[in-house]
C-alpha cells in the first residue's frame, strides 16, 4: 500500500530518471529514497524518514523552499542533475497537483545566483537540418 502523494512522487521521479527530484511540500522541498541519501551527504542536511503507507517508511531529506538555490548549486557542482517539482494551484483538500518546472544541470544553469562569476559556463547548441 502507498499513499497518493507517494504515487505522485514516484510518477514524477520516473519521468526524470537520473535527476535528484526536489518535491515541493508546503514550505519545503523534500527528497526521498536514494535522492534523500545523496542530498543529505552532499548538502550536509539531516536524513530522516517518512511514512508512506502501512508500516513502510522511506528516507527523507528536506530543505526550505526559500534557500533551495544554494542546495541546488551544491548538487550541480558535485555533478548531479536536479528536477524541481512545484505545487500548482491553491492548497485545499485532497492531493495537490505538482509538476516539474525546472531541470538544472551544469550545462543548463542560467540563474545568476547559481553561477560562479569567476568561472566560465559554456553553452553549446547544435541543430541538424535546414533553417
Amino acid at each position: 500500500m502507498t499513499t497518493p502523494m507517494r504515487q505522485q512522487y514516484l510518477t514524477l521521479k520516473s519521468q526524470h530518471p537520473g535527476c535528484i527530484l526536489f518535491f515541493r511540500l508546503g514550505d519545503f522541498y523534500e527528497t526521498f529514497d536514494d535522492d534523500a541519501k545523496t542530498v543529505a551527504r552532499v548538502c550536509d542536511v539531516v536524513l530522516t524518514s517518512k511514512p508512506v503507507g502501512g508500516d513502510l517508511r522511506v528516507p527523507l531529506a528536506g530543505v526550505p523552499y526559500h534557500s533551495v538555490d544554494g542546495y541546488v548549486a551544491r548538487l550541480i557542482e558535485a555533478g548531479y542533475k536536479v528536477a524541481i517539482a512545484e505545487q500548482l494551484g491553491e492548497p485545499g483538500k485532497g492531493l495537490m497537483e505538482r509538476e516539474v518546472r525546472r531541470v538544472v544541470t551544469r550545462g543548463t544553469v542560467v540563474e545568476p545566483n547559481l553561477l560562479d562569476e569567476k568561472r566560465n559556463n559554456y553553452l553549446l547548441a547544435v541543430t541538424f537540418g535546414a533553417f
